[in-house]
């Protein structure tokens, strides 16, 4: 296979839908499909095929001109970028009911991404077991991160919070964080924060359910 452009240079936008890429392509894998063309791939995952012709584009001539794309193969090309035959090991920092949610169902569709271990300052949930995984108290994270080869932590903390733990988090050496909490955090340039903001993300869903469906609707 060829290389591949560093991942560095490819926009950011890009590098988001790589994994709905994935994801949607091992789907059709699963029921038999091994070839199939951008029109009929962005019916299917609701993104233009313009849009998903550029991001193919950055990892070099995946397709052919009136063929479309071998779905096995982009599964092999994107299977690289996203290193899935590598596991990630996660921990979770707050294990209230958004991490309780996170540990029980703990990515079951994707073998190579897994919580190891939980974190929490509430005395009360120190020491619970939750699908296998105690919830430790955060003075340990430290040591359990160097020992269990964590790469990843899931932090679902109250805002207020947010900041004093991803210190900790970064003092841990992990550099990589995904956050439950809109605001944004001071961290060092070599570390990679993504947010997750669900009301941000609601709001996006209802204004363009209100400006296109309602406004087609008004037109019929």
């Amino acid at each position: 296979m060829e290389k591949h452009k560093n991942m560095r240079m490819v926009p950011k936008a890009t590098t988001k839908r790589i994994p709905l890429y994935f994801r949607y392509l091992k789907t059709l894998d699963e029921t038999g499909v091994k070839r199939i063309k951008s029109n009929e791939f962005s019916k299917m995952i609701q993104i233009p095929s313009a849009t998903i012709r550029r991001d193919f584009s950055h990892f070099g001539e995946l397709g052919r001109s009136g063929y479309g794309y071998d779905v096995p193969y982009l599964i092999e090309v994107f299977s690289e970028i996203l290193k899935t035959d590598i596991e990630k090991r996660i921990a979770l920092i707050g294990a209230g009911n958004l991490g309780r949610a996170l540990i029980k169902n703990n990515f079951r569709r994707d073998t190579n991404l897994n919580i190891v271990a939980a974190f929490d300052v509430n005395p009360a949930i120190i020491g619970e077991k939750i699908n296998g995984i105690f919830v430790r108290d955060m003075t340990e994270l430290k040591n359990i991160v160097k020992k269990e080869g964590i790469t990843t932590v899931i932090m679902t903390v109250p805002s207020s919070k947010a900041q004093q733990v991803i210190d900790d988090v970064v003092d841990a050496g992990v550099t990589a964080i995904l956050n439950f909490a809109p605001k944004r955090l001071k961290v060092p340039s070599h570390v990679q924060v993504q947010y997750i903001d669900l009301t941000t993300e609601l709001q996006t869903l209802i204004y363009y359910d209100e400006n296109y469906n309602h406004a087609n609707l008004d037109l019929i």
